[in-house]
């Protein structure tokens, strides 16, 4: 399962409180490891119970075990072994594929986790500059197609035997809202989660100021930013072009693939963030809105609730939904 790499920059300015105990709010533990084929890490402020991280490091290890499709014996994988047999998986699998299948419908298959050959054949994360043959790109798009799965109770089933799943615009956000609800359920009132680029907050900043996460420059020096954003208690996904790609005759060749042409997605947008309440929400639409593009992407985002979107022109102009123009800080 591959997982964008998209650097979203986290700026802290923590103001240590007054009145001490055996771990006062301003205090944090965070811990740091390699999960789903990225740097993740996970900070809680006001306990020093160290456990609650490596509990959620746990979790991370379950999940990717769940949904990674590069795990041999992951349930995603199961799936695309089958060869079109029908597959009984747990619950959260099911889940997280209707979910899947809900942004698909909506987007008109624009977000597609049928992606899989297609992801297979250009491999951006080995490729350093082979274009597939036309051929090959064309036999591949035949077998993405999510109408092509069928679910039955806990059963999952390919119709097309050729045809595969990948979960990773979507996964990472799945797993950012669960390692929420369990910090929440254990009584964790500050905390930010970074699954690669997909991050997510549990309530404000220890003083009771919004966090801020820096948003990436396309293609700058890695933590150059072009903007940030305040949140509480919110998820911030960016989806863009310049993290994985080549370049072949001065052409740009990136991850975000269009599931309708086979080849990337050629507009004008550099990146796409998303802040939403949901991580999967965020994870899922700033692909979506990516492959939409800047103006059926925002009349998307513009007719939901409790998201807002950043767009981010090939003239680094920033586009912004409504309900955050003022809030962005450059």
């Amino acid at each position: 399962m591959k997982y964008r790499h998209i650097s979203i920059i986290l700026t802290f300015c923590l103001l240590l409180l007054s009145g001490c105990n055996s771990s006062p709010v301003s205090e944090s533990i965070s811990k740091n490891g390699i999960f789903f084929d990225t740097l993740i890490s996970i900070k809680i402020w006001g306990t020093n119970d160290s456990s609650l991280l490596d509990d959620c490091f746990e979790l991370c290890a379950k999940y990717e075990n769940k949904f990674s499709r590069t795990v041999p014996n992951s349930e995603i994988s199961k799936i695309n072994q089958s060869g079109g047999s029908p597959v009984e998986v747990s619950d959260e699998t099911i889940k997280l594929i209707k979910k899947s299948m809900d942004y698909s419908k909506l987007s008109d298959g624009a977000f597609d986790i049928t992606i899989a050959p297609l992801s297979n054949l250009w491999d951006f994360k080995n490729n350093t500059g082979t274009i597939p043959s036309k051929t090959a790109i064309e036999d591949a798009k035949k077998h993405v197609n999510y109408k092509n799965i069928v679910i039955n109770g806990n059963t999952v089933t390919l119709l097309d035997p050729h045809s595969a799943l990948d979960l990773g615009g979507i996964a990472k956000g799945y797993i950012a809202d669960r390692l929420k609800d369990f910090l929440i359920k254990n009584q964790v009132k500050h905390a930010m989660i970074n699954l690669g680029g997909n991050v997510l907050t549990i309530g404000k900043k220890p003083d009771g100021t919004p966090f801020h996460i820096g948003i990436q420059k396309p293609f700058a020096n890695q933590n150059e930013t072009i903007a940030s954003v305040p949140v509480a208690d919110q998820s911030v996904v960016s989806s863009g072009i310049y993290e994985r790609y080549f370049k072949k005759n001065d052409k740009i060749y990136h991850h975000l693939l269009d599931p309708f042409t086979g080849y990337p997605k050629e507009n004008n947008l550099l990146s796409v963030t998303i802040i939403s309440n949901s991580s999967a929400d965020g994870d899922a639409l700033s692909t979506v809105c990516y492959t939409l593009g800047l103006e059926k992407g925002m009349e998307l985002i513009n007719q939901l609730n409790n998201i807002e979107a950043i767009f981010i022109t090939n003239d680094y102009q920033l586009h912004c939904s409504e309900k955050i123009n003022d809030t962005i800080l450059k």
